[in-house]
This record gives C-alpha cells, structure tokens and sequence, in this order.
C-alpha cells in the first residue's frame, strides 16, 4: 500500500487522543488558557459529568475575530514569541489544545478583548469551522464543549459514570488553583456549586496557605509548616505537613514546577527520604511544594498532557527538597498536630455515651515489637535519680514551672506507662515508651554525625541463634553494623555473638534487637547500604534501648524526660510516626463535661 498523507481531520483526532483523554483533560486545558490569559475569575460548569456540556468563562484579555479563527489551527500559539523551546513562561505552549477539542466534540469559542465595544463567536464541529460572528459577551472570553467524542464513538465507552468524571475535574481544578491563589476558581454542576474559591490577598506564603487551607483542610493549615531554600538558581517554597498529622496514601502530596502541576517519581522519593525518620513505608505526609527552576534547567515539553517534567540536574533537585524538608521538621521541635488532641477528644467517651470515630489511625508497628514488651531497663541514661515508683504522696517542684515549660510539670504516672504533667492553660499526657524511643534515636543520629556511637563491651558475649540466612545477612553487614556500635561474629552455622552494643541503649534485649535487625535486612534491596536505610535501623535500635511501658518512674526522672523532649528536634513523634504526646486545653477538657 502506497504512503500516503493523513486528512487533516484525522489527523486532528489522532492528536486528540493524546491530549484529550477524558473531560478533566478538557478543563485542564481551557483553564490554563485562561491562567495565560491574565484572568482573575476562572468559572467552570461541568454537566453529566462532562459528556454531554462543559464551560469554561474567564475575564482575560480575551481575543478578536482574527485571533479566534487562528486559535483554532494545530500548533497556533501566542505564547512561543521567539519560537524557542527552552524558555518556557506559560502553562500552554503546543497550540494543540483548542484543535484536537474542536474535532472530537462540538466547540463554542465566544471572546471579547478588554476595551473592545463587541465581542466575536466561532463554532467548531467535528474540526469544521463555522465564524467568527459578532455576539454578546463580556470581556474575557467563553468556551463551551458539547457532545465529547461525539465524533469519536469508541472514547465513550472509557468514560467513567458520571461521579467519577466530575471528581477527576474538581481534581484538576484544585491543583491549578493551588499553584495560582491570585485567582478566583469556581466548579458546578449547572445547579449547586461544588467549588468556590475566592482569590487570595496578601503575601505569597500567606495567600497560598489560606488556598491549601480551603483545599487541603483546615488541620493541614493548623499543622503546616512553612518551607523555602535555594540552591544554584532554583528556588523552593511551600508548606509540609507535621509527621503526626499522615494519611494512608500519598494523594495529599503536590508538586508544582514553575507553577505547573506535575507528577513526578523524583519528588515522592524526596518526600520519603526526607520523612523516613519520622513516618513508617504505609504512612505518608501532607505537603504541597512550588519549585521555580531557570526555563533552560526543565524541559516540560515531554508529553503532550504536560504533567511530566525533566530536570536538567535532578540529583540537585532531590538534595534541594530532602534538603529543606529535613530543615523545617528540625525547626518544628517538639510540636506535634493539632489533630492528635482532637482524636483523642473524639475518642473519649462519657459514661453512657457512644465512642466517636478516632481520626488518627497509626499503622501497624513494625515486626518484633510484641517481642520487646517485656523488656525492662535502667533508669533514664544522664540521671542519678532510680527507678523506683513514685510514692503516692510525691508532688511535682512547687511554684508556677508549670508557666516555664511547654510540656508542663509532671504531676503523676498512669498504669506505669503515661506521665501526665500541667501545662499554663491545660494538661498532657505522654506516653513515655514513645517519647524516650525518639530521643534515643536522635541521641544515635548525632553520635553519628559526630564522633561515632560509643560502644560498651558485655561482660559475657551473647550467642543468638538464627536460621542460616538471616545470620548470613547480618554478617555480610558487620563492618557497616559496627560502625552503628553493634558488634558482631560468626558462631557457627545459623548463629552469631555479640561482643559490643551502643552505649546509649543501655541494658538492651540482645536477643530481639537482633531479630528485628535480620527481619529488616531480609527486607531491604541486597544493594543498599545501611546508611541508606539509616533511619529504620536506629528505630529499631532505639525501640529496643527505650524506657518500656510499665515502668513506674519517679518525679525526677519523668520531668527530666519532658525537659529533653523540649530540646530534642522531632520528639513530637516516636521512629514510627505515632504521637508521643495529647495536650488539652483546660477548654477541650470544659468539653468533655460540657462545661461550655
């Protein structure tokens, strides 16, 4: 068969298909036309889900006669002036768009340039052009889709229910309003309004907090913690959520690149590598994340739906925002979400009421930990004081410390496991195996950044006993073990002794560190070095070097744990990302006896 060229019509649904995958694609586009276009005011009506009428109105600078018969041509754009690729400003740049649409449904262009008297209508049906004709139209300009893949039957049937699709463009309406809080946005359905979001005033990280606020939720914007670096031109900014506050999957994390909403596998393995020490792998962070990048370091013309990017430096890009994310969780010190003391409020029950539903739901804890509950150690490692319990008529250091210190003064122990203390304006209460297993894993993670972790020899070396290949994982990782302070050799087959461990863990139940440490090797990728998975080792480690639960402490030994916790960074969340403390103001507890 003989080579022939395409009729521009199919040629114009072939490129459709790449662009034009389902209404959301259809809204994405239009609105970042008007995004280009200047506009304030961005209001989008979405019926049927999409299928049968979309619109999108905005007051931009709007377009003549003569404009409107060119927009609709293939790779007609405004916005390549010097026709150079890799100075990119706008969010459009192909002038793919307005064709392909035009030729998979039946599309209404009606636009009125400002200070213009009139306004002008085109119609495109099937990619048959019929206009421009004057009509009536306020400045700005007004797209309406009819009929999507009318001209292309088979499209349909991968169309969702209705639901679906309207929940795929208030998606996509949402990303592009977060990148752009200077701009009003609207979505419904013809009869009730799903969006409404009014254009934000004020400084840049103010406005955009208010808009992820509207979007993300108010516990986010409680709980958000502001974010801005630079590094060699690139510029990053944003807000991130606290550890405590995670949601099960990763769909309340964003990425915009130049203000373009991207996916990017870069940006989610940044966001775990810098939240490793904080969360466990089935919890993840809420955070949204603006990068301004030089047009000529990010190519952004990768795919036709422009959701991909590539970085000219992408080692520099990852180090930036691991970089900068590790720095504000440092500074965030001992504070922990809002919403750990509201779940506790919903889960507290009055005698004879009904439970409410507990809104942090931490997952499970790593394997072995039911092995380390037995365990008891020392006293607190730095402290003289023993590790007797607390005489029933102890009191906490008399005065108004309670005003000194954030986390209060001890006032008791509860079931040997949690200290509760007096704050100025309400209580917490502390889970004290949580709590002490965080500041052991900071007080590792220094020593290794230091001078190294300082061992301490046993007395008798311990034999654990293993199967043959977990002991042969350990082995093959001894120098890298060591160097954690955990010194080991092989005692015949399936079995090793420990000669040395951390001294920062005290009294430690070899036995289950071990397991724990060879349940997570046979885990990890053969490749990796243990200082790539640091933080999972030193959570193990640390789990097993902390205070347990069940042990009565002293008011001597429980203040001093509160005190370290206030100048320890991260101690509002244990290696596993579970809260180590509730605070409630004496107003939360008016509450709870309806006192107000």
């Amino acid at each position: 068969m003989p080579i022939r060229l395409l009729p521009e019509n199919l040629v114009n649904r072939i490129a459709a298909g790449e662009v034009v995958e389902r209404p959301a694609s259809v809204v994405k586009e239009l609105v970042e036309n008007s995004i280009d276009a200047g506009a304030r005011q961005i209001d989008v009506v979405v019926r049927d889900g999409g299928r049968t009428f979309l619109s999108v109105a905005d007051d931009g600078c709007g377009m003549g006669p003569d404009e409107l018969a060119l927009a609709v041509e293939r790779h007609a754009t405004s916005k390549l002036p010097d026709d150079d690729l890799t100075h990119i400003a706008t969010l459009g740049f192909r002038g793919e768009a307005l064709p392909s649409i035009g030729a998979v449904s039946r599309l209404t262009l009606t636009s009125r340039p400002r200070g213009a008297d009139s306004a002008w209508t085109l119609v495109v049906e099937g990619g048959s052009k019929d206009g421009p004709r004057p009509a009536a139209q306020p400045p700005g300009t007004r797209i309406e889709v009819r009929d999507l893949f009318f001209a292309t039957p088979a499209r349909l049937k991968f169309l969702k229910v209705e639901r679906t699709e309207f929940g795929h463009v208030l998606e996509t309406l949402q990303r592009l309003a977060m990148a752009h809080p200077e701009i009003g946005f609207s979505l419904s359905d013809g009869s009730r309004r799903a969006l409404n979001l009014a254009a934000e005033t004020g400084d840049l990280f103010a406005s955009r907090l208010g808009r992820l606020g509207a979007i993300m939720g108010r516990d986010f914007a409680e709980n958000a913690l502001p974010v801005e670096a630079e590094r060699e031109g690139i510029q990053l900014s944003g807000h991130v959520g606290l550890p405590t506050l995670n949601r099960s999957t990763a769909t309340m994390q964003f990425l915009f690149v130049n203000g373009r909403p991207v996916r990017d596998k870069l940006f989610f393995g940044a966001v775990r590598g810098a939240y490793r020490d904080f969360l466990v792998s089935d919890r993840h962070p809420l955070l949204a994340l603006f990068l301004e990048v030089p047009p000529e370091a990010v190519d952004v013309n990768v795919h036709p739906a422009k959701t991909e990017v590539r970085f000219r430096d992408s080692g520099l890009v990852r180090g930036l925002i691991v970089g900068a994310l590790k720095h504000a969780l440092a500074a965030a010190g001992h504070r922990a979400a809002t919403t750990v003391a509201t779940a506790a409020l919903g889960a507290a029950r009055p005698q004879g009421g009904s439970s409410l539903s507990y809104a942090f739901r931490p997952s499970a804890p790593p394997r072995g930990l039911s092995e380390r509950a037995a365990t008891y150690h020392a006293p607190l490692p730095e402290l003289d004081a023993p590790p007797a319990a607390r005489p029933a008529g102890e009191t906490a250091p008399a005065g108004n410390l309670a005003e000194d210190y954030p986390l209060g003064v001890a006032r008791g122990q509860l079931h040997a496991t949690y200290i509760v203390s007096q704050t100025a304006d309400g209580i917490v209460i502390v889970d004290q195996h949580a709590a002490h297993e965080r500041l052991v894993h900071e007080r590792i993670m220094k020593a290794l950044a230091g001078a190294g972790v300082a061992r301490q020899g046993l007395l008798i070396p311990e034999v654990v006993e293993l199967d043959e290949a977990a002991a042969g994982r350990l082995l093959a990782r001894a120098d890298e073990l060591a160097e954690l302070g955990l010194v080991i050799d092989g005692f015949g087959p399936g079995a090793l002794v420990v000669r040395e461990t951390p001294a920062l863990l005290g009294e430690v139940d070899i036995q289950g560190l071990i397991r724990d440490l060879a349940a997570e090797l046979a885990e990890m990728e053969e490749t990796l070095s243990l200082k790539d998975r640091l933080a999972e080792v030193c959570a193990t480690m640390a789990c097993h070097g902390s205070i347990r639960a069940g042990r009565s402490l002293n008011g001597a030994e429980m203040n001093a744990l509160l005190r370290e916790m206030e100048r320890t960074p991260h101690s509002g969340q244990c290696s596993h990302g579970r809260p180590t403390y509730v605070e409630l103001k004496i107003a939360d507890i008016e509450k709870l006896f309806g006192r107000r």
